[in-house]
C-alpha cells in the first residue's frame, strides 16, 4: 500500500529476530496514521508516511521532530511508558536500530502495557464503572490545572479559531458523503455547529477569558487509557498538530464521554462529565458538552472514513457511518435519552418519517401497526378479515398495545438510550400514560400533518399495497380522522407540527435541520 514503508524495512520490522531483545512473539497494528509492533515487552511505533493535511508525516524529518514530542508530550500523563525514540538505519547487511549507518526510519519504543488493563476492555468485562472513572477523572483534573494558560493557547478557544477545526472537517468529510455519511446529517450537524457559534458566543468568550483553554491530552478515548491496581496511565496524545491540544478543557471531557456513549455507557459518561466538572469547580463544563461531543464523533467519523478509504475497509466505513450517527444525535437531541413519539392522523407520513430518523440515529423504532399484530400473533403484512379486524381493533387490544410500547420506551430511556414511537396516539389517555411513565421532559411528540389530498392519494397508494403493515385504508379516513382526539394538551415546548407533504428526503432534511437549531 502507498502509505506504508518500504517493503523491505517492512520485512525486517516484521520480523521478530530484528529487535535488539529477541521477543517471542510479534504483533502488527495498524491505525491510519501508525504502524505498531508489539513485541514483548516493547512497544515500537512507526508513523507512516501520510499527509492528511492536519497530520504530515510525508518526510523523515518530520516524523523524527513529532516521535521526539510524541515521546516528550506523553511523558505527562504516561510517566515511564515512553523510553525513547529508536533510529533504523542501513546496513551492508540489511537494517539496524541504530548504528552508524544512513537513517531511513524513526520509532518511538515505549514499554508495553499489559492487555486487560485498558479501559475498554474492563469495561467490556464488566470490571469498571464509577471508581474507575473517578479515578482518570482525579488525575484529569489534576493534569489540568497544571497546565499552565497563556494567551499563544488561549487563542485556540476562540470562535474564529474554532472553525478552522469545524470548518476542515466538513471540508474534509464531503467526499463520505453518500458512503458512509448521509446527506440530511451532513447538512444538521453543519448547522448545529453554525448554531452553537451564534448562541453560546458569550460563553465561548467567557471559557477563554478564564483560562479554560489549556494544552490538553486531545485524543482521550478509552482505548488510551490503562488502569491497574495502583497506577493509572493516559497515552498516545495528539502531538502532530498542537491546534488539536490547545483546546478547551470540555473539548477533552467530551472526548473521553463521547467514547463512554459509543461504547454504550451513557450512565458512566454522565458521571464522568458531573465529576470532573466538580473537581475543576468548573460549572459551565456541562453546557458546552453537546457541542464538544457533536464535534469530538464528528472527527472520529472522518478518522475511521479515511481509514475505510485507504484500506479498503468494511469494518472502518462501518464505524465511520457508527461515529456521524452518533455527532447526529447529539446535534438533533443532546446527549440525554429521549422518546421521539411521531403521532397524527392516518396517513400523514408519521411512519415514513419515523423510519427515516431512526436509520439516521441509529436507535431502534417501534411501530404501534407492528406491535399490534406481533401482540394479536396475526401476520404482520397481511389484512384481515372484518371480524378480524374488529379484534385486532378492539379497545381492549389497542390498550395492550400502548401499555407495551410504553413500556418498552420507559426500559429504554431507563437505560440511557434513545427510541423512537411510531403510533397514532389519538387518544389523549394514551399520549397521558406515556406522559406519567417517561416524565415530559424524556419526551418529544413529532405531530404529523399532511393536506387532505395528500393524505387521500396516499391512502389509495396503499389500497393498491395489499403487503402494507397498516391496515388503515381510504375507505376508513373519515371514521379514523372524527376519532382524532387534537394534542392541545401537550407542552408546546416538548411539541413540534411536521407538514409532510413533499419529498420525504427533503422532510427528513427540514426537520434535522430545525432539530440542529433548536438543541
Amino acid at each position: 500500500m502507498h502509505d506504508l514503508p518500504d517493503s523491505r524495512l517492512l520485512a525486517f520490522l516484521r520480523d521478530p529476530a530484528s529487535y535488539p531483545h529477541r521477543p517471542r512473539e510479534l504483533r502488527e497494528i495498524h491505525t491510519h496514521a501508525s504502524l505498531v509492533f508489539v513485541v514483548p515487552p516493547f512497544v515500537y511505533k512507526i508513523k507512516k508516511p501520510v499527509d492528511f493535511g492536519f497530520l504530515d508525516f510525508s518526510s523523515l524529518e518530520k516524523r523524527r521532530h513529532f516521535c521526539h514530542r510524541e515521546v516528550e508530550l506523553n511523558s505527562r500523563l504516561a510517566p515511564g511508558i515512553y523510553l525513547g525514540v529508536e533510529t533504523i538505519t542501513r546496513q551492508p547487511s540489511g537494517f539496524s536500530f541504530g548504528g552508524d549507518g544512513p537513517p531511513v526510519e524513526v520509532a518511538v519504543r515505549m514499554r508495553e502495557l499489559p492487555p486487560g488493563g485498558f479501559l475498554h476492555e474492563l469495561l467490556r468485562n464488566g470490571t469498571a464503572g464509577q471508581p474507575e472513572l473517578d479515578r482518570v477523572a482525579r488525575v484529569l483534573a489534576d493534569f489540568y490545572q497544571k497546565q499552565p494558560p497563556s494567551p499563544e493557547i488561549a487563542r485556540w478557544g476562540t470562535i474564529e479559531n474554532l472553525r478552522i477545526s469545524t470548518d476542515e472537517n466538513f471540508s474534509q468529510t464531503r467526499a463520505f458523503i453518500g458512503r458512509t455519511l448521509t446527506p440530511a446529517a451532513f447538512d444538521a450537524i453543519r448547522a448545529f455547529t453554525t448554531h452553537c457559534y451564534d448562541s453560546l458566543a458569550e460563553l465561548f468568550a467567557r471559557r477563554v477569558a478564564g483560562g479554560w483553554i489549556r494544552d490538553c491530552h486531545g485524543d482521550l478515548h478509552l482505548d488510551h487509557i490503562h488502569i491497574t491496581g495502583d497506577t493509572t496511565h493516559i497515552y498516545d496524545c495528539i502531538e502532530f498538530n498542537d491546534r488539536f491540544r490547545h483546546i478547551d478543557v470540555a473539548s477533552d471531557v467530551a472526548f473521553l464521554a463521547m467514547d463512554l456513549d459509543h461504547h454504550g455507557h451513557p450512565e458512566l459518561a454522565r458521571f464522568f462529565v458531573r465529576r470532573t466538572a466538580g473537581l475543576l469547580d468548573d460549572p459551565e463544563l456541562e453546557r458546552l458538552m453537546d457541542f464538544y461531543k457533536c464535534y469530538r464523533a464528528y472527527v472520529r467519523g472522518k478518522v475511521e472514513g479515511f481509514r475505510a478509504e485507504n484500506e479498503a475497509s468494511a469494518p472502518a466505513a462501518d464505524l465511520a457511518r457508527r461515529y456521524f450517527r452518533l455527532a447526529l444525535q447529539y446535534a438533533v437531541c443532546g446527549s440525554f435519552p429521549q422518546a421521539l413519539v411521531f403521532m397524527g392522523r392516518v396517513a400523514t407520513g408519521k411512519s415514513t418519517l419515523a423510519r427515516a430518523l431512526a436509520r439516521e440515529l441509529g436507535w431502534p423504532r417501534i411501530s404501534s401497526d407492528e406491535r399490534r399484530k406481533h401482540l394479536a400473533g396475526a401476520p404482520p403484512h397481511q389484512r384481515g378479515s372484518e371480524a378480524e379486524r374488529r379484534a385486532l381493533y378492539a379497545p381492549e387490544m389497542t390498550s395492550r398495545t400502548y401499555d407495551s410500547i410504553i413500556r418498552e420506551a420507559r426500559d429504554t430511556i431507563r437505560a440511557g438510550h434513545g427510541i423512537i414511537l411510531d403510533a397514532t396516539f389519538s387518544k389523549r389517555e394514551h399520549r397521558d400514560r406515556l406522559r406519567e411513565s417517561l416524565g415530559d421532559e424524556n419526551v418529544k411528540w413529532f405531530v404529523t400533518q399532511a393536506d387532505v389530498t395528500t393524505a387521500r392519494d396516499r391512502l389509495l397508494q396503499r389500497d393498491r399495497q395489499p403487503d402494507a403493515v397498516s391496515d388503515a385504508r381510504s375507505s376508513d379516513q373519515a371514521f379514523l380522522d372524527a376519532a382524532f382526539e387534537p394534542p392541545d394538551e401537550l407542552p408546546p415546548e416538548r411539541k413540534r407540527i411536521v407538514e409532510t407533504t413533499g419529498a420525504a428526503d427533503q422532510v427528513l432534511r427540514r426537520l434535522l435541520i430545525d432539530l440542529a437549531r433548536d438543541t
